[in-house]
Parts: structure tokens; sequence; C-alpha cells
């Protein structure tokens, strides 16, 4: 369970909440960690293996497999209660249908929809009146990334369950997405690797932004704060798209007029 010796009082948005977040030893995951702590909430990390010697010690660490029912309702067995719930875990394929093969499917469907489904199933009944459950999802799984099918697929499935979770399981949880466009992380960087080009796709993504710039897990972080937060009681069954306004634009690359 959550106890780490903190004390419950300290400071901040998120003081005496306690929170687990999936896949939070580095990117988005981990931006997120972070910023709970800043806000005051005890929070624990899941991932596969062994605690990371990099991780602070502010962080409790669970070794888990989100994909495995068995592993999940251990960790589940572990914690008495919980505030928030952040799914982050998952993984991405660069591969079109093609190309995809069984072993891929199992893989990546496994942490990113099976994943969360899991979690989800186990963690509610844990979760206090008012509970807020956060399912990172992407721009990805409303429009298509090439040669990213499965890593498409996957998204859209989180964005459909986070809606029936908030309709089935409200007013004990609220069940958000946030839904992330280009945010600087390993997984970025495999994306544009994927293309012919990623120079050029890089420079083609960056005109599209009108915030002028890409995004960093911070960026992620800020709107995960606000909706674990009591700020954020009325929110629920929502898509939360922060892209730098990316999607808002007509697909004419503003660069060329």
């Amino acid at each position: 369970m959550l106890n780490d010796g903190e004390p419950v009082s300290r400071g901040g948005r998120l003081a005496g909440k306690r929170a687990l977040v999936t896949g939070g030893r580095q990117g988005i995951g981990h931006g997120i960690a972070e910023r709970f702590h800043a806000e005051g909430a005890q929070v624990a990390i899941t991932g596969r293996g062994q605690r990371p010697d990099e991780l602070p010690n502010h962080f409790q660490w669970y070794g888990s497999d989100v994909s495995d029912p068995g592993a999940v309702q251990a960790l589940a067995a572990a914690f008495d209660g919980l505030d928030i719930l952040v799914n982050n875990a998952g993984v991405q394929i660069e591969k079109t249908v093609l190309d995809t093969t069984d072993a891929d499917w199992d893989r990546l469907m496994g942490a990113n929809a099976k994943g969360v489904f899991l979690m989800c199933r186990a963690f509610i009944p844990k979760m206090s009146h008012g509970g807020s459950i956060i399912n990172i999802g992407s721009i990805s799984g409303t429009t298509a990334d090439p040669g990213l099918a499965l890593y498409n697929a996957s998204k859209a499935f989180v964005h459909g369950l986070t809606r029936s979770i908030a309709v089935d399981h409200g007013p004990a949880v609220r069940c958000n997405a946030i839904c992330p466009g280009w945010i600087m992380t390993g997984m970025a960087d495999a994306a544009f690797a994927a293309g012919g080009s990623p120079e050029a796709a890089k420079a083609d993504a960056l005109a599209r932004h009108p915030a002028g710039r890409f995004g960093e897990p911070a960026d992620i972080a800020a709107m995960a704060a606000w909706l674990a937060s009591d700020e954020a009681a009325f929110a629920t069954g929502q898509l939360f798209t922060i892209d730098g306004g990316m999607t808002a634009a007509s697909p004419l690359n503003p660069g060329l007029f």
C-alpha cells in the first residue's frame, strides 16, 4: 500500500491523495508522476522488472506487467485504497497491418488495450468516492498515423473504454483521457524514424503546430494534475487533446503559403 512515511499534509492541489502511475519510469508517465508529487500526492509507479536505479526515492515502485491478469490482481491487492490511477504504460510498433505479426498484436494490444482494461477493472473497487482515472490516449486514436496501425487502433480502444467507464461507474469514479500530440519522447523519435525522411517529417510536423513547438511531458502532466484534482470534479467521460493546436488546422502546410 502507499505508505512511504511522507506526511499527507504536504501542500498542493493533490495533498493527501494516493496516486498510481503505470509506465512512470520515463517520458510522459514520469513527467506526470513528478508533477503529482510536487502537488502533494503520494505516488507509486508500476512497470516491468526491478526498481530502476535512477528512480527518485520519493516514489514507491511496484514491479508488475499490466498485460498479465494475475500480476494486476496481485498489484491491486497491495493497495487498501487509491484516489488517482493513471494508465500510461504502452508500447509502439511501427508497422502496417500487412507487416504486423501475431506476436506484435499480443505485445502491443496487451499493454495498450488489455492493460488499461485490467487496471481499471482491478482498481475501480479500490477507489474512493470521487476517484479519478486518467487514461493516456492519443490524437492517433482519432486520426491515423501512417505505419502505426496497431498503435492507432489501441488508442481508439482507450478512448471508447474511457467513455464507458465514466458512464458505468460514475459518480464513484471520474474517467477521462488525455490525447497527446507530438510530445518529445522516445516514442515520438521512433515514429519520425519510421518514415523515409525523418528530418523532413519532423520539420513538416513542426510547421503544423500553431503553438510553434512540439510538446514536452510537462505539458501533459499539467493537464493530468488538473484532472486528478478536485477542480475537475465535473469533468468525466471526456477526451482532452493536448497537441499545440496541430489537429485544429487544415491539412495544408502553412509553410507553403
